[in-house]
């Protein structure tokens, strides 16, 4: 790295940020040249023949990006999950690859706990109704709406998102459960099936790998409590999604909370979003203006390393 020693280091911003993050960014190290091309492609060829770095979001990267920056040395993830990163084209062509473990994890706790109660109190289904019109007309879909309070939500997947969830619910008087790859001592581990089993609310918290592709499938949805809710703030890889249409439809799941999707970006068509009791958001619980800093601050400090030709935090490879 000593041949990147007080160099200016170019980077492509290679996800759609928002303006108040690209003013930051061309502001923040007068040695550092961001260019965020968004979905404009010819910008985005030029950024990548020139670039050491690339911040990257949820855009697959692979072996023709890679062929196509002949500079590049690093990739630094914004956030956590490298599942959209060909690991091994990038090792191959010697680009270290490094994530933010952490940085989004207050952001995304709350968001699944915004989706969890969103979900077991109908809210899209009230905000629709609300604004068609029908002030408190027909009001029998909120019978069966919950508190928090004496539900048993299961957390499948322990890190520190689950964690600072875990917390949270507590404090609002639910019972939680965790289960994770091997049992780890607490009373309120459970084995992937007793959880299921248990809970009324499941939310996951794994990352997207061969292990967990689907996880969540016909065979998953029916060991689960008739009338439990599914959260998914993880990976969209996650859950099979035509078996969890089957589960609403059918009313074995009372409703799902989905930050993520299978296809992203989601299809307008999906039938998923066309159920009432769906609350969706766009893979962006982890987006704050907190999130943002921590994550600028995180990609800066790694640009400024590879330019005093330092080791890289949090390197993955």
């Amino acid at each position: 790295m000593a041949e990147t020693a007080g160099a200016t280091i170019r980077v492509l911003g290679d996800f759609a940020a928002s303006s108040v993050l690209q003013a930051e960014a061309s502001v923040v190290r007068p040695w550092l040249d961001v260019a965020f091309p968004g979905s404009e492609e010819a910008g985005r060829a030029a950024a990548l023949s020139r670039c050491d770095v690339i911040w990257h979001g949820l855009r697959p990267l692979g072996a023709a990006d890679f062929d196509q920056a002949p500079n590049l040395r690093l990739v630094q993830k914004f956030g956590v999950g490298f599942d959209t990163v060909d690991l091994d084209a990038a090792r191959a062509r010697g680009v270290a690859v490094a994530n933010m473990p952490g940085v989004n994890a207050p952001a995304v706790a709350e968001g699944a706990v915004m989706l969890i109660l969103a979900a077991i109190r109908a809210l899209p289904e009230q905000d629709r109704r609300t604004r068609a019109g029908l002030w408190m007309r027909d009001i029998s879909y909120l019978e069966r709406s919950r508190e928090v309070a004496g539900l048993t939500v299961g957390l499948v997947g322990y890190g520190d998102i689950a964690k600072r969830i875990e917390r949270v619910l507590l404090a609002m008087g639910a019972c939680v459960l965790h289960t994770s790859t091997k049992p780890d001592g607490s009373p309120q581990w459970r084995s992937f099936d007793d959880l299921l089993a248990a809970s009324d609310v499941v939310s996951l918290h794994v990352p997207g790998n061969a292990a967990t592709r689907k996880l969540f499938g016909a065979e998953a949805f029916a060991k689960m409590r008739a009338g439990a809710v599914l959260v998914n703030t993880a990976r969209g890889s996650i859950v099979d999604e035509q078996a969890l249409l089957a589960a609403l439809e059918s009313g074995h799941l009372a409703a799902a909370g989905l930050d993520v999707f299978e296809q992203e970006p989601v299809d307008p068509q999906n039938p998923l979003l066309g159920l009432s009791n769906v609350v969706v958001t766009p893979h962006l619980t982890w987006l704050t203006e907190q999130t943002n800093s921590r994550m600028l601050e995180a990609a800066v400090e790694n640009c400024r390393r590879l330019r005093e030709g330092e080791p890289f935090e949090h390197r993955i490879i």
